[in-house]
């Protein structure tokens, strides 16, 4: 089973924003952090050559975050690949955490 994944185009303030959400819902979740790695790089490429002003966030539920972007894997990924994450708690429906 393939991660869940949706593209929206937003508004952060006077910044454009794309967000894509991510379920990691596979029973792999290093499978689901590949998949989600690999997409987020390619919609930044195209993002940034049709829309040079409007900048890519990886939207990621808690518990995932927790759970693979602060073991040392995500860490590393969010430096290495510059990941902007945007971590939300699905059941109340709000934003916990913005990292540019």
């Amino acid at each position: 089973m393939d991660t869940a994944k949706q593209l929206l185009a937003a508004e952060q303030g006077s910044k454009k924003i794309a967000v894509e959400i991510k379920s990691f819902i596979s029973p792999s979740e290093m499978a689901d952090l590949k998949d989600a790695i690999g997409g987020f790089i390619m919609y930044r490429a195209v993002i940034h050559r049709l829309e040079p002003e409007r900048r890519l966030y990886l939207a990621v539920r808690d518990s995932v975050f927790t759970a693979l972007f602060e073991e040392p894997i995500g860490k590393l990924l969010i430096e290495t690949e510059n990941l902007k994450l945007l971590v939300f708690n699905p059941e109340t429906e709000r934003i916990i955490q913005w990292i540019p």
